[in-house]
């Protein structure tokens, strides 16, 4: 009851004080228009994240810290970029060793976990090339993955847009192409094969 009492006492000075004259504060160079700091076109990291096709690569690649180029405005790449049915597909997964050990060793957690990672590393290295290639020719480009080089031969120069003249390594077809401010993903319907 006391504490009602207060509070039916306080409602006419709070009153009071709302019909005050109230001090507007302003910015010192009205002049000025604010403009939010913004890019021209996105980075690949960017495209990664809103290609849906594309998230099981993606989520393999925010594994492993050559991610960071995705990101990197001063680094330009060419990501080749499996569709996630194609990911599926894979007889191995990405984290997977290549071949199969029978050899009956049980190896711990943290060492399973190391392996699992490099061999990711493996996998997403062998889909990026160093330098942005907004341009393709029937050659061989050499990828982040050492001794991996992947080839592009010209099949069809009467399609539209200029990427789909290509092949990659022969049986990987190019389905979509997206420029950024960083490089250049190529969405592709197979994977880049380590074995």
């Amino acid at each position: 009851m006391r504490v009602q009492l207060l509070s039916l006492l306080a409602l006419p000075l709070l009153a009071f004080s709302a019909s005050e004259e109230q001090v507007v504060l302003t910015n010192q160079k009205m002049d000025e228009t604010y403009t939010p700091a913004t890019n021209s076109q996105p980075t690949l990291a960017d495209l990664l994240t809103i290609e849906s096709s594309a998230s099981i690569f993606y989520s393999y690649a925010r594994e492993v810290e050559i991610s960071g180029l995705f990101a990197d405005p001063n680094t330009e790449s060419t990501i080749l970029v499996p569709t996630n049915k194609a990911v599926m597909a894979l007889s191995h997964k990405p984290h997977e060793d290549p071949a199969p050990s029978d050899t009956g060793v049980i190896i711990s957690e943290e060492e399973f976990d190391a392996r699992s990672r490099k061999n990711v590393e493996r996998w997403v290295s062998a889909h990026i090339i160093p330098g942005s290639l907004t341009n393709l020719e029937s050659r061989s480009y050499d990828t982040l993955l050492k001794d991996k080089p992947v080839t592009f031969k010209e099949i069809d120069s009467s399609a539209t847009e200029k990427w789909a003249h290509f092949l990659l390594n022969n049986n990987v077809h190019i389905t979509s192409m997206k420029e950024a401010k960083n490089g250049v993903l190529y969405v592709i319907d197979g994977t880049v094969k380590l074995d």
